[in-house]
C-alpha cells in the first residue's frame, strides 16, 4: 500500500503536500502568501505583454492556468510560474519576424508556440533528460539575460520618451534615432515614466509590505492624471482596457506550415524557458530543505504551457519576482501558487475597468527596473576574473543577444562553449 501510495505520488504530486493544509496556520500563510501574489504580479503580467508584444490582457492569462497547473504537478513547492521577463522578450525576438506583434496572427502564432513549448518539455521530462537542462552553462544564462536586459530597455525608448517611432528597431538603429529625435522627447511622459521608476525606488525598502512595482503604477497613474487635468496637451497615452478576468479558451494552430515556423524557436524557448524555472526551483529548494526532483518539474513546466496554450496563455516559466515574493510572503506549499492565481481573477474583475488609467509610460518605468534587476554585476565580476573561458563565452553571448536574432544568440553561446572547452579546458 505504501508502494502504491508513492507511486501515486510520482504522477500527482499535490498528494504530497494536500494533507499539510490541515493545519490552519499552513493554510493561513498560504492564502496570504498567494493574495500578496496576485497583487504583484497585476502591474508585472501587464508588464511582461507588453514586452513580449502580446495584447496586455495576455500576461494576466498566463498567471493564471500555467501558475496552477505547475502548482499541482511540478517538484517546486514554493516556485510560481507564470510570464517571466526573459522569456517574454524572447518571445518578441522569436516572433515578431513571422507577424506584427499585437496582431492576430502574432497572438495565434504565440500560443502554437506555447503549445509546441509545452510538448517538448513533456518530451525531455518523459525521457527523464530533466537533468540535461542543468548543463547548460551559467555563464550563457549569464550573457543572455544582461543582453536580454539592453534589449527590453531598447523596445521601451519609445515608450519611455513618447516617440513616435517604429517597432522592432535593433540597439544601433535606436541610438542613433536617440541622437536625432532627443529635441522630440514627450515632456509629460518621460516625467511620468521616471516618477514611476522614482516612487518605485522610494517604495523597495517596503517591498515585503506593499509591492513596490505597484506603489509604482499608482504613482504613475496619478502623475498621468495629474498631468491631464492640468492641460489636456499634457495628457499620455494609456493601455487599452482590459477585457473580462477569465482567460479565453483558445486552440494552436497545427498546420505543417506553422509547425515548421516554429520548430528552432520552440526548441531555443523550450532550453531557456527549464533553464530559468529549474535554475530558480534549485536555488529555493536548497534555501528551504526541499527535496527537488529535476524530471519532475520538467514534466509539470511542460504540462504548463501544453494546458496554458488552450487558455490564452504565452510561454510561461518560473519567475524570479513571484517566486521570491512567495517566499518572503511566508509561502509553505504550491497552493499559495493556486491561491495566486484565484485571487488574480478576482483582483481583475475589479480592476479591468479601470485600466485604460494605466499609462504607457508607467509600464515602461516598471521594465526598466526589470531590465536593471536582469544584470547581475556580481556574477558578471567573479565570471571575468576567475574564468577566462566563461568570461569570453559571457561576452561573445551578450554581443550575440544584441546582434542577432535570440535563437541563433543562445545557440552561438552554447557552441563557443563547446569549442572553448575543447581548446581552453577548465580555463582556470
Amino acid at each position: 500500500m505504501i508502494t502504491d501510495r508513492s507511486t501515486l505520488e510520482r504522477f500527482l504530486p499535490f498528494l504530497a503536500w494536500w494533507p499539510l493544509l490541515k493545519d490552519r496556520a499552513t493554510l493561513r500563510a498560504d492564502l496570504l502568501a498567494g493574495l500578496t501574489g496576485a497583487v504583484v504580479v497585476l502591474p508585472q503580467g501587464v508588464a511582461f505583454a507588453t514586452l513580449a508584444g502580446m495584447p496586455p490582457q495576455y500576461g494576466l492569462y498566463s498567471a493564471m492556468v500555467p501558475c496552477v497547473i505547475a502548482a499541482l504537478f511540478g517538484s517546486s513547492r514554493l516556485m510560481v510560474t507564470g510570464p517571466a521577463n526573459a522569456i517574454s522578450l524572447t518571445v518578441l525576438g522569436l516572433i515578431a519576424p513571422l507577424a506584427a506583434p499585437g496582431s492576430p496572427d502574432y497572438v495565434q502564432l504565440v500560443i502554437t508556440l506555447s503549445f509546441m513549448v509545452g510538448f517538448w518539455q513533456l518530451a525531455i521530462g518523459f525521457a527523464g533528460l530533466g537533468r540535461a537542462v542543468d548543463r547548460v552553462p551559467h555563464s550563457v544564462i549569464v550573457g543572455f539575460t544582461a543582453g536580454a536586459a539592453v534589449l527590453i530597455v531598447n523596445s521601451q525608448v519609445r515608450n519611455l520618451f513618447g516617440f513616435d517611432w517604429p517597432r522592432g528597431m535593433s540597439v544601433w538603429q535606436t541610438l542613433v534615432r536617440l541622437v536625432r529625435d532627443v529635441g522630440l522627447v514627450d515632456g509629460p511622459t518621460a516625467v511620468v515614466a521616471f516618477g514611476t521608476v522614482a516612487a518605485c525606488l522610494l517604495a523597495r525598502p517596503w517591498n515585503n509590505r506593499v509591492p513596490y512595482m505597484l506603489v509604482g503604477v499608482l504613482a504613475g497613474g496619478a502623475i498621468a492624471a495629474l498631468l491631464a487635468a492640468i492641460s489636456p496637451e499634457y495628457a499620455v497615452k494609456a493601455v487599452d482596457e482590459l477585457p473580462g478576468a477569465l482567460p479565453p479558451l483558445s486552440a494552436p494552430t497545427l498546420s505543417f506550415e506553422a509547425l515548421e515556423a516554429l520548430l528552432v524557436p520552440s526548441m531555443v524557448m523550450t532550453v531557456l524557458a527549464l533553464a530559468e524555472a529549474v535554475s530558480i526551483a534549485r536555488a529555493i529548494a536548497v534555501r528551504s530543505g526541499d527535496r527537488l526532483e529535476g524530471n519532475r518539474e520538467v514534466i509539470g513546466q511542460g504540462m504548463a504551457n501544453l494546458v496554458g496554450s488552450f487558455f490564452s496563455s504565452y510561454p510561461a516559466s518560473g519567475s524570479f519576482n513571484r517566486s521570491g515574493v512567495n517566499v518572503a510572503a511566508g509561502a509553505r506549499t504550491p497552493l499559495s501558487a493556486v491561491a495566486a492565481a484565484g485571487f488574480l481573477l478576482v483582483l481583475l474583475a475589479f480592476v479591468a475597468p479601470l485600466s485604460h488609467y494605466l499609462p504607457l509610460a508607467a509600464v515602461a518605468g516598471i521594465l526598466l527596473l526589470v531590465a536593471a534587476g536582469l544584470i547581475d554585476l556580481r556574477e558578471i565580476r567573479h565570471i571575468a576574473r576567475h574564468d577566462r573561458r566563461d568570461a569570453v563565452v559571457m561576452a561573445v553571448t551578450f554581443v550575440l543577444v544584441l546582434a542577432i536574432p535570440l535563437e541563433w544568440a543562445i545557440l552561438g553561446g552554447l557552441a563557443v562553449h563547446v569549442v572553448l572547452s575543447k581548446l581552453m579546458g577548465s580555463g582556470h
